[in-house]
This record gives structure tokens, sequence and C-alpha cells, in this order.
């Protein structure tokens, strides 16, 4: 049982690393003076465009990601429960034990219920970073609009 446990925690691990690498917003677009305009113009030009993009651009609210240890919440004592009757069930016909069956299932069953709601909060957090990417990109699609109509090139 503790190779188990082992393997689901270094899965758990890998998995969390690869999620953070995920999602990264894309960059802003680089706008260019096409038409020789000068520095101020330019500073000008970019605040207006940014402010008018983050108005105008279409966004969806981004859900709150989080953060910190997953505590389970009834997952693992769904999961709990669920174990214990199994392992009382496999205890009781393979060593006339159901008692230590169920302690042991009870025991795998939090495992897994853990696993559950971390899981669900991976799956959570990459929800909220899907969106937040979907808004960056909208956000630099509106500016690069309206830089281009200010006579930028945009790359």
């Amino acid at each position: 049982m503790n190779k188990l446990v082992v393997r689901f925690i270094t899965l758990g691990c890998c998995a969390i690393t690869a999620s953070a690498f995920a999602q990264q917003p894309p960059p802003m677009p680089v706008a260019y003076p096409a038409q020789g305009q000068n520095a101020a113009q330019q500073q000008a030009d970019k605040s207006a465009c940014m402010s008018w993009a983050q108005t105008n651009a279409p966004t969806q609210p981004v859900p709150a990601q989080q953060t910190g240890p997953a505590v389970g919440g009834g997952q693992r004592v769904a999961g709990a429960a669920r174990g214990a009757a199994a392992g009382a069930v496999v205890g009781g016909v393979a060593n006339d034990d159901a008692g230590h069956g169920a302690k042991v299932g009870a025991t795998a069953g939090v495992v897994a219920g853990g696993m559950r709601a971390r899981q669900q909060r991976r799956e959570q957090n990459a929800a909220a970073a899907q969106v937040q990417s979907n808004n960056a990109t909208n956000i630099g699609q509106a500016y690069s609009a309206c830089m281009q109509g200010k006579g930028y090139t945009i790359h």
C-alpha cells in the first residue's frame, strides 16, 4: 500500500507542475509607428488604445483560482464511506474480519476522495486560466485594431 500512496503523490505533483505551465497568457502585440509618430504621440496612442481595449473587448469574469491544500470537502468523507463498505465486504469474505477490512477500505477511500478533490481543483484552476488567456487574447486583438486604426504596424 505504501508504494501505491507514493505513486499517487508523485503523479499528483507532476500534474500540478504541468498545469502551472500549461496556460500562459499571450504577450501583448507590439506596435511600431508607421506614420512618423513621435514618442509622446506613441505613448498617448498606446495608453488610449489599451484603455479602449480593456473597456470594449469581449471578456468574461475570471473565476478565482484555488490555492493551498485541498481539503476534499465531502469527497474524502464519501470516499471513506464507500471504502469502508467495500472493505467490510472484502474483509468479511477474505478473512472473516469485516472490521479490519472496513478500516483499510476507509483509509483507501479517504485517499481516493482527496485525489478526486485535487483533480476537481486542478480542473477548476485550468478553466480559470483558460478564461484569463481568452480575455488577454481578446484585449490584445482589440488593442491591435485600435493601434492599426491610428497608423501603427502590429507584430
